[in-house]
């Protein structure tokens, strides 16, 4: 018997793709492709908000001068690059207003009978509190679930993460549980909590919740 075949593992469904706009408190939200040219914001803003960023990443090698260098990008990039082209991320920038605000990625997607991923993101410490981080995770998940073809995303955030937890719940994640020990941040292994979110949940979709809510407009 010839083995099952899923025509999407050979593709890279969604992507490459623009998503937005959606105005916010902080301005006009997009998330687009990440291109080699972003490596000057990038590195401005990552080198600016190391002490708003380190604590919650998890642990690299080398100081974050270097790991987060004007010259540190074209391999970041080049890498996630080619996991989209195999269907196995979705990398996006965020921008407010046009400009480089943060990164949102949807990686370690998993298809065939799983169709599953989990979504991490950043943003510029000048648009914190202003619906930016929401936004984005609003605007990514409905294009997962939808051309991408993806039934659940995960997110994982420290239990002292409150504005994370805020957007996670705020854009329609459940928690579900905490994982001890499960990721090396800071220098040390930290608990996380697990939120998800299926394409059973989303109703009209998470961007339409927003609207609702008041969280958010169509620019």
């Amino acid at each position: 018997m010839q083995p099952a075949r899923y025509d999407l593992e050979s593709r890279h469904p969604g992507w490459p793709s623009h998503l937005g706009p959606l105005r916010v408190a902080a301005g006009t939200v997009e998330l687009r492709p990440i291109r080699l040219r972003d490596a000057g914001e990038w590195s401005r803003i990552r080198l600016r908000d190391q002490a708003h960023l380190e604590r919650w990443e998890p642990t690299s090698p080398g100081p974050w001068q270097e790991r987060n260098s004007f010259w540190s990008w074209p391999s970041q990039w080049l890498a996630l690059r080619g996991l989209a082209r195999r269907g196995q991320c979705l990398p996006y920038v965020i921008t407010v207003d046009g400009e480089f605000a943060g990164q949102i990625t949807v990686g370690n997607v998993i298809r065939a009978s799983l169709r599953s991923a989990w979504v991490g993101y950043w943003v510029s410490s000048t648009v914190v509190g202003g619906g930016v981080a929401t936004g984005a995770v609003a605007l990514v998940v409905d294009h997962a679930f939808g051309a991408a073809g993806l039934h659940r995303i995960e997110a994982t955030v420290r239990p002292e993460n409150e504005p994370s937890i805020r957007v996670l719940s705020k854009a329609g994640f459940r928690k579900e549980g905490l994982f001890q020990r499960y990721l090396d941040v800071a220098g040390d292994w930290r608990d996380h909590f697990c939120f998800a979110i299926t394409a059973e949940e989303i109703g009209p979709g998470l961007v339409r919740r927003l609207i609702d809510a008041g969280h958010a407009e169509h620019a």
